[in-house]
């Protein structure tokens, strides 16, 4: 099924645009500019990795980027909403 036309965003013009590699351009989605999956830590299911201070760098990652994950990462917002509802925060 395809998505409609909320599940897709681009800023060309963004000084950064694209942000990460392994992404076409003409699919590349800045909807999730700042990751929502990021407060999941070790359980976001992206490519990171922890920084010699401990910091999560999501450099590497893709996931959220891609056009056609908008339904992979919206599943997961029952899971972020039941750490809030807990006050639990997991890589921030």
């Amino acid at each position: 099924m395809q998505e409609g036309h909320y599940a897709f965003f681009q800023n060309r013009e963004c000084e950064y645009f694209p942000c990460h590699e392994g992404v076409a351009e003409e699919e590349f989605n800045c909807l999730f500019c700042y990751c929502p999956l990021y407060t999941l830590g070790e359980n976001c299911g992206g490519a990171f990795y922890y920084t010699e201070n401990g910091i999560k760098s999501c450099i590497g990652c893709a996931f959220p980027h891609i056009r056609g994950n908008f339904s992979a990462v919206t599943a997961r917002f029952q899971e972020l909403a039941r750490l809030a509802e807990k006050g639990e925060h997991h890589g921030v």
